[in-house]
């Protein structure tokens, strides 16, 4: 009989191919949505805007770190984390608010739409595990007991 679960981690097989299913997910969308900016921009990515550029770079180490979680799925769980908190901190904070009061922009909702995604990552989270690790498990130390 084949064993589901890692021992180790707690964590089913099925869950540890769903979560490199995600990893999988960002890596092809920002491979085809990013990259070719990165390895054949049209202008040199040195003239960029500030921002721009600091986005790109930024993408660009979490498509890299997303692609290291296709093989260490649990290990790069935060960098899944990280996208997951700054997209819903992103959609409660901008484009919620303008729906409430009736002034969502058209031009926004392909960015809504796309950010809002966000729930594949909910659904891939194994929430048991990050509870296990991430909140109830002793931090570590801050210095030496000796």
């Amino acid at each position: 009989m084949i064993n589901t679960v890692n021992n180790t981690d707690e964590v089913s097989v099925t869950r540890l191919y769903v979560l490199r299913a995600m990893y999988v997910l960002v890596v092809i969308g920002l491979g085809i949505t990013l990259m070719p900016y990165v390895f054949f921009p049209k202008k040199p990515l040195a003239t960029w805007e500030f921002f721009r550029g600091v986005e790109t770079c930024m993408m660009v180490a979490f498509w890299l770190l997303c692609a290291l979680g296709i093989r260490y799925p649990l290990q790069l769980l935060p960098v899944l984390m990280w996208e997951l908190i700054w997209k819903t901190i992103w959609l409660l904070a901008v484009p919620l608010p303008l729906w409430l009061n009736g002034t969502l922009d058209e031009k926004l909702l392909p960015n809504v739409f796309a950010i809002g995604a966000v729930v594949l990552v909910y659904i891939a989270m194994p929430w048991s595990y990050v509870y296990r690790h991430y909140v109830k498990k002793q931090g570590n130390q801050w210095r030496n007991n000796t």
